[in-house]
């Protein structure tokens, strides 16, 4: 797997906290960053999914059968 350097400002204290709860449960720093972002991502993902099925799911009232469509679409 190719790696990438990101550097980013954070705040001291989360990276503090990050830090120790990093040491005190033998994590390596990066690895924990990583996974926490990868996290966060399908996270907003999944949310962005679940808000575009709930908009699906108001315009499906206004859906014509796909036989109609098609037959629409030959004419």
């Amino acid at each position: 797997m190719d790696k990438y350097t990101l550097s980013v400002k954070v705040d001291k204290k989360t990276a503090e906290r990050m830090k120790k709860f990093c040491r005190e449960h033998g994590v390596k720093y990066g690895f924990f960053v990583e996974k926490s972002l990868e996290e966060k991502l399908l996270s907003e993902e999944l949310r962005e999914d679940i808000l575009e099925l709930k908009q699906l799911r108001d315009e499906e009232k206004s859906a014509i059968p796909l036989e109609n469509y098609v037959k629409a679409r030959h004419v």
